[in-house]
């Protein structure tokens, strides 16, 4: 596992940024990817064994491009064995008030994006005949909340095609990770969308009695070490999905008293 070569987008903030520490310390290669090049290189320097870190910038709606970042990652190490798909944004606002404009900015961001990067990875693995495929979904994936319509919609999109990578490519020996996190201490609240596209920025309760950071992410590598399929975090809410196969009017009627916003 020491030399095993790991992709992280979203790597510049919040859990990307801290899977990179957790994975740097125990002595992985590591190729970060953000928009943002100074937050990478500030995040790379926070690491232990940062000389085992390189820096691929990219915009994750910038679809024709990812082709190419795929080329310069591949150029660091010489292969690719995992891509965290980190990379997104969270969303804060009722459908009358959300401009159309920003659904689609939700979906190129989170779910296009996505997928045209690991579209682009995917023959790398296909002629290496390995490799495995990580998502950082949200148990908003597997049912919805007030104020998240359009974000539930990208990630229960990236779950479908997900599943379908995986059935597809099982033969080719690629694995697919889905890790569906609840409400975990960054700061997705305070820069998810609003209505007219502009960052909420303040935070909300839920998310500041979140599971620590540091705590998510070792579950989440525990998860990934051993491949599984898809895995849920969190307290309460991580309790909806298993919930929903029960009475999908039970768990509308909890999610709806709980009033999270």
């Amino acid at each position: 596992m020491r030399d095993e070569v790991i992709w992280i987008t979203g790597a510049s903030s919040g859990i990307g940024e801290e899977l990179a520490k957790q994975y740097a310390k125990r002595g992985s290669k590591l190729i970060l990817s953000a928009r943002r090049k100074t937050e990478l290189e500030r995040v790379r320097n926070s690491c232990l064994n940062s000389n085992k870190i390189e820096i691929v910038p990219l915009d994750l709606t910038d679809f024709s491009d990812l082709p190419n970042k795929v080329e310069e990652a591949k150029q660091c190490f010489g292969t690719i064995d995992l891509l965290i798909n980190n990379g997104g944004v969270s969303q804060r606002s009722l459908i009358m008030d959300t401009n159309f404009d920003v659904y689609k900015q939700l979906v190129d961001i989170n779910y296009l994006g996505t997928v045209a990067l690991s579209k682009a990875l995917l023959p790398h693995f296909i002629e290496r005949q390995q490799g495995h495929f990580a998502v950082v979904t949200s148990v908003m994936g597997k049912y919805g909340s007030p104020f998240r319509s359009g974000y539930a919609g990208a990630k229960h999109a990236l779950h479908g095609f997900f599943d379908v990578l995986r059935m597809e490519h099982q033969k080719d020996n690629i694995s697919v990770s889905l890790l569906c996190p609840g409400f975990v201490q960054t700061n997705v609240t305070i820069n998810a969308l609003t209505g007219d596209g502009s960052s909420l920025g303040h935070d909300d309760p839920a998310t500041k009695n979140g599971l620590a950071v540091e705590v998510f992410c070792q579950k989440a590598i525990k998860a990934l070490d051993r491949k599984a399929w898809e895995t849920y975090f969190g307290r309460k809410e991580k309790l909806g999905v298993y919930l929903k196969k029960i009475s999908q009017k039970l768990l509308h009627s909890i999610v709806l008293r709980s009033n999270v916003r």
